[in-house]
């Protein structure tokens, strides 16, 4: 793990305004400064669908309260120039930005086109990892972050009042030539998609709640059915927007990276044994993001924490004995904020 330049972080602040901006061009996007602990600290107000939010920009120190000036002075709330930002795209990948590969690019954007963040669609799995340290201004060791998986996940019980996404659809607008993956049990719907003799696969997720029951759920506004996974609820409950630096850059939705790492860590107690290799990369990418948090925003992880305690007594027993596979400073400094 490598911390990305000032620049550069500022660079992707900017590409994520601009692509939020676009997204909402009636609406626009705002900023405010909070006060945490004697500290300050600014965050950027945006509306995603029909829900508004707020996201993380950094301490409220002279270098970005001015970069916010300037762009509170320069933006209006007409679209951003898909040039201008084709070119922030490229600054920030020479400032070494992770980037998503060529053909998973494609799918991220395609189903980004079609709108399927907007409606609640959130990217999971090492794909979001992968974004997150852009987010958090830092680069992954390249082992963390490989996958042949475009993990999407949505909540069946949330309906949002904008119009559908049909997600089969827009995987067939890629041209990749994605099928549905039957399914174990030859009547039920298939939940994802591969890409016909490759690896690329594209899943479809949603929480489990009530008794046990892996029976597809159809998924409202997307088009398609998705696997109910226990817990899943936990990390869907808080998200934030990132950028996917591609072409003129790519908008999707991400668990918070505090949860994404506290969710990890129940989920990889949780895979079978065959899958030990998963569960692995699954304490490996949860240390990594409680590394940077620890460091800059503790307040985040003790939140995360606190959800967690109000989740199923199951959940934060796996929680637990996740945290004591991770690195011993890790485990001792996440338990001295409790």
């Amino acid at each position: 793990m490598e911390r990305l330049s000032s620049p550069t972080q500022l660079l992707y602040a900017e590409l994520l305004q601009s692509l939020l901006v676009a997204a909402n061009p009636k609406r626009g996007v705002s900023f405010h400064t909070k006060e945490v602990d004697g500290n300050r600290y600014w965050y950027m107000d945006y509306v995603l669908g029909e829900q508004r939010n707020a996201y993380y920009l950094g301490p409220a120190d002279e270098e970005l309260t001015a970069l916010i000036n300037t762009m509170k002075a320069n933006w209006s709330d007409d679209a951003p120039d898909a040039k201008a930002r084709a070119k922030l795209v490229a600054m920030v990948r020479a400032g070494g930005a992770t980037e998503i590969s060529g053909r998973h690019a494609r799918v991220l954007e395609a189903l980004a086109q079609a709108g399927v963040f907007a409606v609640g669609g959130v990217l999971v799995g090492s794909h979001a990892f992968a974004l997150m340290g852009n987010m958090l201004g830092v680069r992954w060791e390249k082992a963390a972050m490989r996958t042949q998986d475009v993990d999407i996940a949505k909540d069946y019980t949330i309906h949002v009042n904008v119009p559908s996404a049909d997600l089969p659809q827009a995987l067939d607008a890629t041209e990749l030539g994605f099928i549905p993956v039957p399914s174990l049990n030859r009547k039920a719907a298939s939940t994802s998609f591969k890409v016909r003799g490759e690896e690329l696969s594209v899943s479809v997720l949603t929480p489990m709640r009530g008794k046990p029951d892996g029976s597809p759920i159809t998924i409202p506004g997307l088009g398609t059915m998705a696997e109910p996974l226990r817990f899943l609820d936990y990390l869907l409950e808080d998200t934030q927007p990132a950028a996917v630096p591609v072409r003129q850059g790519v908008l999707v939705q991400v668990p918070s990276p505090a949860r994404f790492a506290l969710h990890k860590l129940v989920v990889s107690q949780r895979r079978p044994a065959a899958f030990a290799t998963k569960s692995t990369k699954d304490i490996r990418q949860a240390e990594l993001v409680l590394e940077v948090l620890l460091e800059d925003r503790p307040g985040d992880i003790m939140l995360a924490w606190e959800a967690a305690e109000m989740m199923p007594a199951k959940f934060m027993k796996e929680l637990q004995l996740g945290l004591k596979q991770c690195a011993a400073l890790i485990r001792e400094e996440i338990l001295a904020l409790g």
